[in-house]
Formats: structure tokens, C-alpha cells, sequence
């Protein structure tokens, strides 16, 4: 059973592009790193990552850092949890990233 998502819900998967020095060696090999919704599964990544740039996805790979704690005096928190996306694309597509720079 498949569940329909608008595209006003497939913008919301994606937060935004990493650029990181990883990320960008990442990129040389058709691979594009994303921060994600952390309640984003795959397929719906897929799913908007071809939406948004027409791109063929080929796979993604999906990780979450463990909470850790953080102090300030005696009372003790966690520092806020985020999802990354890596999704590698087919031969002969690309996502321009920095348009016109």
C-alpha cells in the first residue's frame, strides 16, 4: 500500500544542501548530501529529491547521530537530533548547486 504525497509535502522532506568538505568530494562521484525531515524514509526521499531537481535516483543512504548531552551549569539537555540523506544519482545527471558563481 502506497501512500500519495502532495508536493508541497515532498519540499518539506528536504531541509537543505550539506556542503561540507565530504560532501563536496562526495560530489565528484554523482553523490549529494542532504539534511532530511527526521521522520523522512527513503522512498519518500527519493521521491522528492526527483521532484524538486528532475534528476534518476539510483539509491540513498540514511543516517541519524546519536542524542548527546550538553551542559550549561547543572541542568543538563541534548543537543537537537538531525537526519542526513547521502543520494547517488544516475550517469549523466548532476544537480547544480551553485548556479552562476
Amino acid at each position: 500500500m502506497t501512500k500519495t504525497i502532495s508536493q508541497r509535502d515532498l519540499a518539506d522532506i528536504i531541509r537543505r544542501p550539506l556542503i561540507t568538505e565530504k560532501a563536496t568530494r562526495l560530489m565528484e562521484n554523482n553523490q549529494y548530501t542532504f539534511d532530511v525531515a527526521l521522520k523522512a524514509t527513503k522512498p519518500e526521499i527519493k521521491a522528492a529529491v526527483e521532484a524538486m531537481f528532475e534528476v534518476k535516483v539510483v539509491s540513498v543512504q540514511t543516517l541519524r547521530k546519536p542524542l548527546k548531552k550538553k551542559r550549561v551549569g547543572r541542568f543538563v539537555g541534548y543537543k537537537a537530533q538531525y537526519k542526513r540523506a547521502i543520494v547517488r544519482l544516475a550517469d549523466g545527471d548532476s544537480i547544480d548547486l551553485f548556479p552562476d558563481v
